[in-house]
């Protein structure tokens, strides 16, 4: 994990390592330390602040783009929008806030190591607030409306979901089907719709009327 506060380091060092299924292998104070102890342990998961001296964290993520060897997470204070979006884009696995739930916090862990994203809640609001708020349909709503065409109507019950903030193992227990299938929509739906990651399908849900900002 990467933060320049050694008192949250050790925090969450003690909800993580409270788990047998985790282990904390390195702690970095900057952005730099992060992308060396990243290239040299490679772990599963990193735990990533925005805001750090020498290198901040979207600067590690857009250097380590590309690099499906390290899920990343960032954990913040700050939701200002244009972090959580930067944050999003540049590939982050999930983005929670410092003030989550230490339950909240092991799942981002877990959801992120199988490969799967995560979104919490505040986040998801943000998504919502942005692109579903609009009250005059666009072109942009209008190409959404027809794109729902596409998904069958088990891919549209995946998508609605998923823009609840379900990950994909919520989804299958909903569903009652195997977390594989559950999967296998998702990045179905991401291909029919051309999402580039599951923020996009959160954005879609909302836009094309597929689920409610109210419900």
């Amino acid at each position: 994990m990467a933060d320049d506060q050694a008192l949250l380091r050790g925090g969450v060092r003690i909800v993580l390592e409270s788990e047998p299924d985790i282990a904390v292998v390195g702690e970095a104070a900057d952005g730099r330390q992060a992308l060396d102890l990243v290239r040299e342990l490679r772990p599963a998961v990193l735990l990533l602040d925005v805001r750090m001296p020498v290198l901040d964290g979207l600067g590690v993520l857009a250097a380590l783009a590309g690099d499906p060897g390290t899920r990343v997470v960032v954990l913040t204070t700050f939701d200002l929008d244009e972090y959580v979006y930067a944050a999003l884009r540049a590939g982050a696995a999930g983005f929670l806030l410092k003030d989550a739930e230490p339950a909240e916090l092991l799942q981002a862990v877990r959801v992120a190591a199988r490969g799967d994203a995560l979104l919490a809640p505040a986040v998801t609001r943000r998504l919502i607030a942005m692109f579903a708020g609009a009250a005059a349909p666009s072109l942009a709503r209008i190409a959404d409306d027809r794109a729902l065409g596409v998904l069958t109507e088990r891919e549209r019950e995946v998508v609605a979901l998923a823009a609840y903030g379900l990950s994909n193992d919520e989804i299958a227990d909903r569903l009652r089907v195997s977390p594989a299938t559950a999967r296998t929509h998702v990045s179905r739906a991401m291909v029919k719709l051309n999402a580039r990651d599951r923020a996009q399908l959160v954005v879609f849900a909302y836009r094309s009327g597929l689920v409610r900002p109210d419900a």
